[in-house]
């Protein structure tokens, strides 16, 4: 057992190793707000954040314990161009060009991108502008996600589709309404032989038990 507790503002994780970090130490963007122990398979993380302007108004929100792989991307709203004129054109983003910026409504803002706690990103995977991923939710690698994704699904491909369901509808409404993520850190490493356990109907057993207690 470590002799001290893991601490959510170490910046790396792995001793000796600086190809994975936690993210929030590494935050600077107040439009990027991360949890705790959500780590990248990166030295840097905002870099894989793309087209985040502060006149979008628009935020990354990611969760706690999300596991983000090399190369994934999230690209935000100001990747998007008005697509109700007959050019796409961004002129009034450029020099010399003799446009005003366009309205906000004329423009295809899809608001915050939220990823939910525990998700697991899978390398080179992009998520688009103002997509919801639930808490639990698998992101194969390479898949470009364009819509919601539910809580402890699979989804995976270009664009990226429902799979199947991690786990059956009662565990996945227990672990929803158990929200291990927000537990101590003490707490937590308490419980790592049930989160960690495969034994799926054991799991159910013990989070009953937990939730009696509250």
């Amino acid at each position: 057992m470590p002799n001290t507790l893991p601490d959510p503002m170490t910046v790396h994780p792995i001793a000796g190793y600086d190809k994975e970090i936690y993210v929030k130490p590494m935050v600077k963007n107040p439009q990027i707000v991360v949890g705790d122990f959500t780590y990248i398979a990166d030295s840097d993380f905002e870099s894989h954040v793309t087209h985040l302007y502060p006149w979008n108004d628009d935020k990354l929100i990611v969760g706690k314990f999300c596991q983000i792989a090399a190369g994934v991307e999230f690209v935000m709203n100001g990747a998007n161009h008005q697509m109700n004129a007959v050019s796409t054109f961004p002129f009034y983003t450029l020099q010399g060009w003799n446009m005003a910026p366009p309205a906000k409504e004329n423009l295809p803002l899809k608001g915050d991108t939220v990823i939910g706690n525990d998700v697991w990103i899978g390398q080179n995977a992009v998520i688009l502008p103002g997509v919801h991923i639930g808490d639990g939710a698998i992101v194969g690698a390479n898949a470009v996600v364009g819509s919601d994704v539910e809580p402890y699904t699979i989804v995976a491909g270009n664009p990226a589709q429902y799979i199947r369901s991690r786990f059956d509808e009662e565990l996945t409404m227990l672990l929803l309404k158990w929200k291990w993520w927000d537990k101590s850190v003490e707490e937590i490493n308490t419980l790592i032989p049930v989160i960690t356990n495969s034994d799926l109907n054991f799991v159910k057993a013990k989070i009953k038990q937990f939730l009696a207690c509250i």
